[in-house]
């Protein structure tokens, strides 16, 4: 009887890869950390978006590649616009109510 009440509980994504307890909510350290790697990633994105160009050993050939090869700013750029589309979504998921929960 218990087996079939704790089966009753579980709530399975992904054709069963992924299963969860009903009205389980999502730990508070991945609520603030989730949006933190993201942003750090685009902050990271911006710094280096020329590669290692002040690096004491790499600089130089990083700037030989660069003038040799151009520049992808606009496509860095379209990375990092992809980023914040996924923080945002991100952020609405992890801080809105859940819908699924019965």
């Amino acid at each position: 009887m218990t087996d079939e009440n704790s089966k009753s509980d579980l709530k399975e994504y992904a054709g069963g890869w992924i299963t969860e307890r009903r009205g389980t909510a999502i730990p508070p350290f991945l609520v603030i950390v989730s949006p933190l790697i993201a942003i750090a990633a685009i902050i990271y994105l911006f710094v280096n978006i020329n590669g290692e160009v002040n690096h004491l050993s790499r600089g130089p050939l990083v700037q030989q590649l660069n003038a040799v090869t151009g520049s992808a700013n606009g496509f860095m750029y379209i990375v990092a616009a992809m980023i914040a589309i996924y923080v945002i979504i991100l952020a609405a998921f992890l801080f809105k109510k859940s819908g699924h929960e019965e």
